[in-house]
């Protein structure tokens, strides 16, 4: 009788220890979320026991990536046959009737069944199986059997665009074999199926080519910059040696193809033609218009007017053999040969660019470049090859067959699709990932625009303005990652992550699918998967930003905090101190009548988030005061309020961030009225310098004072003595007073009017850029 007791009892602990498991199953963030899914209340027990049953070996390769991960966490791949019993296990069915890259996924507590076209929609599938387990099952070598409770769902998805892409330059800064097969891991996670491999531009030639070996024994080396900022690096000297850079063998090329297409990825080489040439031309100096000599550039010099020349006829049959052997690497339909930010100064000059001209009665240079692309998509098509270039490729007319990679905004893109053209959309504005994501003062040192994590998920490949019948033209869309600031795979994963899970959402789920404060939710749980895979990811999403509201009725300033997450909230500090969740919570803006330094962070389910944010806010004479300006800043540049340059809070190095007033050409002059005679001792003018942008700090600040408005008279001035080529920085200058009496004070920043002789940039309208006029 005990023994039926016990059997009864120990039956009673499975059954109660199988509900625990359901109950312990839980929704998991699905990243791109799926175009139809339905939750259930109970949980399929997934474990080192089950078995996947394959049905039609067709549909194999779409398993192999998903069993790998398996093993890594358990040693072991999961068992895999052609036959099977349901019960318990993963069985994966052929349906025809399924889109190409589409599945159906039905997790159930007796089993789990995938149908698909193709194994491609099995790997698609199985990746979506993937993200449903808990984020243990992605750490690897923790345990060799396991049991995981997977939410029951039914799931039917495909994808929105055909084209989800992702480009990685690697000539401004190497990146190794390995670490390319790392990135292409983390994007086939999120479904992300065309890697675009940046492999040429002046600064490096990363791909072996056999017949013409100096390509990487001289073009693939720069003398070794990377301790100065990328724009202020003077070019290789003579006698100097060539030691930064690398390239990848044949062997390696072939390898990392072979990789991606095991996870459905179409890698896409992009060999830039006919500017962007340098490091190629440094090999081979007689295809370009001098005969050189070339040096590889170290940096950020512009610009460059080095190109291959269109007059030379054994230039077509040197970038033709370099083609042939890309092709035989390659086997993507698509092969991008750039084509953008070609300057023609070269050609103008050019006896050989100019008889082409003349002899093939073109209009123009823009022409000879139509004429130079058309002849690479021809003898492309005849090797059954598409070209793809970079929107420059339609100015002088677009060749026949080409497909449109616009970053120039939509407009390009627009223009070829309504040609009939394909196109691929990855605008700077929103698809540009070397652009900083979070508060400049916060982030690692990134190119100076600013696409936060919410602008990635707002974006919209296909624009309102095309015509509907042209819609078929947009293949999709790309994240770009340019490496000039970006050394190495830490800062590289943290500039693609999460803002490419975004763009992974934005291109293959719905539009009608999408909500902003849905995926953040999703990506907020998602980077507990990142902690377990080991990517090095972003938290700028949670960084606090601050914007200053002016009342002009009553003369005073408040701070609002806000950050991307509609669901997180702020705590703050006026002294300067770590927030707590003891310290003051955020819930409106708030009034500032004294100088404090504000602190602020994220707090999630209260854990504080990301990092500090903090701003700097000094009362001074001239807070809220009026203004009168000489000359308005920039319409682009103009600040987030009437007052910006007396609201007393500081700008950073991101001059778009509304803290900041910009001055093209012009000097800054201006006068407050204070509202009272003051007695003053000092004027502090804010400046920024960046000679990347054009920004310089100015030539000399002036100071007139008055008590009426009407006479001013010079109470002192500060020239400034900083070199023009040096780092990036934020910059206060001074003028003392020595105890003037005054009501109004007029300031006089001279801007340093064209841009110097030694920029590339030189006889342009130098900017001038101030954060703050104070007066003490």
């Amino acid at each position: 009788m005990k023994q039926i007791e016990l059997l009864f009892f120990s039956c009673f602990l499975l059954v109660l220890a199988a509900c625990s498991d359901k109950n312990k199953a839980s929704e998991t963030p699905l990243i791109p979320k799926p175009n139809q899914i339905t939750y259930q209340a109970d949980a399929f027990k997934f474990s080192n026991e089950t078995e996947i049953i394959v049905e039609d070996t067709d549909l194999l390769p779409g398993i192999e990536v998903f069993n790998e991960k398996i093993a890594q966490h358990a040693q072991k791949k999961l068992n895999v046959r052609t036959e099977g019993a349901f019960e318990h296990n993963i069985t994966i069915k052929r349906n025809a009737q399924l889109p190409d890259e589409g599945y159906r996924l039905n997790v159930a507590n007796n089993g789990v069944s995938v149908e698909a076209a193709n194994a491609k929609g099995v790997f698609y599938a199985m990746q979506t199986f993937l993200q449903m387990c808990p984020s243990e099952v992605l750490a690897t070598g923790q345990s060799k059997a396991f049991s995981y409770p997977v939410k029951a769902a039914a799931i039917e998805d495909s994808p929105g665009f055909p084209w989800r892409g992702m480009m990685l330059d690697v000539s401004r800064h190497f990146f190794t074999k390995d670490e390319v097969k790392d990135l292409i891991d983390y994007l086939a996670f999120h479904k992300i199926n065309v890697f675009h491999w940046h492999l040429v531009d002046d600064q490096g030639w990363r791909i072996e080519i056999k017949k013409y070996p100096k390509l990487t024994e001289v073009g693939a080396w720069r003398v070794d910059r990377e301790h100065l900022p990328w724009e202020a690096r003077p070019p290789m000297e003579k006698g100097e040696k060539a030691t930064y850079g690398g390239f990848y063998t044949q062997e390696d090329i072939k390898e990392v193809v072979a990789y991606a297409q095991k996870r459905f990825i179409t890698v896409v080489p992009e060999i830039e033609m006919p500017g962007h040439t340098t490091s190629s031309l440094a090999a081979y100096p007689e295809y370009s218009c001098t005969g050189g000599p070339f040096n590889v550039v170290p940096g950020g010099l512009w610009p460059i007017t080095d190109i291959y020349c269109a007059g030379n006829e054994a230039t077509f049959g040197f970038i033709e053999d370099i083609l042939t052997e890309v092709m035989a690497l390659f086997p993507s339909q698509y092969i991008h040969i750039g084509g953008d930010e070609a300057n023609k100064a070269e050609w103008e000059k050019c006896a050989k660019c100019q008889a082409r001209i003349k002899r093939e009665k073109l209009a123009d240079e823009h022409a000879l470049q139509s004429y130079f692309i058309k002849r690479i998509e021809k003898f492309l098509s005849a090797n059954n090859r598409t070209l793809i270039g970079w929107d420059e490729i339609l100015e002088g007319g677009l060749a026949p067959n080409a497909t449109v990679m616009s970053w120039r905004g939509f407009e390009g893109g627009i223009e070829a699709a309504n040609s009939g053209h394909d196109v691929v959309m990855t605008p700077t504005s929103y698809c540009y990932l070397d652009y900083y994501q979070g508060p400049m003062d916060t982030e690692p040192v990134a190119f100076n625009g600013y696409v936060p994590l919410e602008k990635v998920y707002r974006f919209d490949p296909v624009p309102a303005k095309l015509k509907p019948e042209n819609v078929k033209h947009i293949l999709g869309g790309q994240g770009n990652l340019w490496t000039e600031q970006v050394g190495d795979k830490e800062h590289m994963q943290y500039m693609t992550f999460p803002r490419m899970a975004a763009m992974a959402e934005v291109l293959w789920t719905n539009k009608e699918n999408r909500s902003w404060d849905d995926f953040s939710k999703r990506i907020g749980t998602m980077t507990q998967t990142y902690d377990k895979m080991g990517l090095n990811y972003a938290r700028s999403m949670y960084t606090v930003n601050f914007e200053s509201v002016f009342d002009a009725a009553n003369k005073t300033v408040a701070l609002e905090l806000s950050t991307e997450f509609p669901s997180a909230e702020i705590y703050y500090t006026l002294d300067g101190s770590e927030p707590t969740l003891n310290s003051n919570r955020y819930t409106g803006a708030v009034n500032i009548d004294t100088s404090v330094d504000v602190v602020a962070a994220t707090f999630i389910d209260k854990k504080k988030v990301g990092k500090n944010a903090r701003v700097n806010f000094n009362m001074h004479l001239a807070t809220t005061k009026p203004i009168t300006y000489k000359n308005q800043p920039n319409e682009r540049y103009r600040g987030q309020s009437d007052i910006t340059l007396v609201n007393s809070i500081r700008g950073g190095r991101n001059f778009s961030d509304g803290k900041w007033q910009g001055f093209k050409g012009d000097n800054l002059e201006l006068s407050i009225d204070l509202e009272k005679e003051e007695t003053l001792s000092k004027v502090t003018v804010g400046c920024l310098h960046q000679t990347g942008s054009w920004i310089f700090l100015p030539k000399q600040i002036k100071v007139l004072t008055s008590l009426d408005g009407q006479e001013f008279t010079d109470a002192g001035s500060t020239i400034n003595s900083i070199p023009l080529q040096s780092e990036d920085q934020v910059m206060d200058f001074s003028v003392d007073l020595s105890h003037v009496s005054a009501r109004y004070v007029k300031v006089v920043v001279v801007n340093q009017g064209l841009v110097p002789k030694w920029h590339g940039a030189a006889s342009s309208d130098a900017w001038l850029f101030v954060d703050e006029v104070i007066i003490e």
